[in-house]
């Protein structure tokens, strides 16, 4: 990077006026996210992750919108619920393991 592409975007952020720039000092007394935030660190954990060895095929699929209200009203899970009820409309047999 140049130093006029340095100088150019650092001037787009301090015209962020959704990202100020911290004050001297501010830095220094900033904290770990686990000691200011722990519940919301803790609910982040708690989401899943990517998989280790995905087991399914990511696809893109146009479905009727009243067939996806139908599935999402009931929760989440509903995509694993569609799921469920292809492999029942094939006959396929439910993997385990």
């Amino acid at each position: 990077m140049t130093d006029e592409e340095d100088a150019e975007i650092t001037a787009g952020a301090l015209r962020d006026p959704d990202n100020p720039p911290w004050p001297d000092g501010k830095v220094s007394r900033a904290r770990p996210a686990i000691e200011a935030a722990p519940e919301i660190v803790a609910a982040w954990r708690r989401t899943r992750g990517r998989q280790k060895a995905p087991t399914k095929n990511l696809v893109s699929l146009r479905l009727d919108p009243d067939v996806i209200a139908h599935f999402r009203k009931g929760g989440p899970g509903w995509q694993s619920r569609i799921n469920e009820t292809l492999r029942k409309a094939a006959r396929l047999k439910r993997k385990t393991g």
